[in-house]
């Protein structure tokens, strides 16, 4: 077993990074949908989303009043010790709400009752991912926004509802995004879950816009082929940033998926406001660190 020596601070500056300004790739597709923007009030609107994001750098404030959700995933292969590293996460989280970084809005699902901590029973949710021979430690932390949530849905189709050219499949994601409108604060990023049960499609569609750059592509072809023809045809919908109008209602269209049972194909689609707090680095044996969503320029 090794230990790559992860430090309490390690955790906490991943997580003042997500209270305090968006992934780089994120922020890119930002600038660009700028340039391309050609509703005027959309462009006002975008450009003051990027300013919103520089304010809160340079003051060292929260890009966004709603904490959201935090989601933390761990990748590692089979020789990482992994210490104290579980227990680092909560206290990360308390220091952060402490500070003012994050406002408490951790609540129990049923009375309502808010601790104050921005922690509770599965709060942070943990992801464990063991990948055999891995030579890394993988970090992401997530803090994803849930008024987007209220556009999500989760369904089940059949082979005949999935449609040819997956037909169905197509309308029900663009139907979605026009019932949302703009709640999911757009521009947005969807995440497609498709596969397994209803709980392995919902899994996927989180860890699939949360993990993967959105400037990337898909290494299914049938896949990635279906990411780009879903993000042309939402943004030919005209909802635009903030739901005013404009081409840019979708920043990226990412899907994963697992085999299903012959007689299904469950669908979850996940938005994602455009403020992507979340960060991650590679961590080596040799202590050579590496940060993700990073934009070569």
């Amino acid at each position: 077993m090794k230990d790559l020596g992860i430090t309490y601070q390690d955790v906490y500056d991943l997580l003042h990074r997500a209270c305090t300004t968006i992934s780089p790739d994120v922020l890119y597709l930002m600038r660009n949908a700028v340039v391309q923007e050609s509703h005027p009030e959309a462009k006002v609107f975008l450009e003051t989303m990027i300013d919103n994001v520089a304010q809160a750098t340079l003051q060292d404030k929260p890009v966004c009043q709603s904490p959201g959700f935090p989601t933390v995933w761990i990748r590692f292969g089979e020789y990482f010790d992994m210490g104290p590293l579980l227990s680092y996460l909560p206290k990360a989280l308390t220091q952060a709400t402490q500070e003012g970084l994050i406002r408490p809005s951790i609540v129990h699902p049923l009375t309502r009752h808010n601790p104050g901590d921005s922690t509770g029973l599965g709060v942070p949710n943990i992801e464990l991912r063991y990948v055999p021979d891995q030579p890394f430690v993988e970090i992401i932390m997530s803090a994803k926004g849930c008024g987007a949530e209220l556009g999500n849905i989760s369904k089940i189709l059949t082979p005949a509802t999935l449609g040819k050219n997956y037909s169905g499949l197509k309308q029900l994601v663009l139907d979605t995004v026009i019932n949302a409108g703009g709640f999911p604060c757009p521009p947005s990023a969807i995440g497609i879950g498709l596969g397994g049960q209803m709980d392995i499609s919902a899994k996927l569609s989180r860890e699939a816009i949360s993990t993967r750059s959105w400037l990337d592509h898909n290494p299914d072809a049938l896949l990635d082929e279906l990411e780009q023809e879903l993000l042309e045809d939402i943004n030919k919908l005209g909802i635009g940033p903030g739901g005013i109008g404009g081409k840019t209602t979708t920043l990226a269209v990412k899907i994963a998926y697992a085999a299903t049972h012959t007689a299904i194909c469950p669908v979850t689609i996940n938005f994602h406001c455009w403020v992507a707090r979340r960060f991650g680095v590679r961590i080596y044996p040799d202590g050579r660190r590496e940060s993700l969503f990073q934009v070569e320029e």
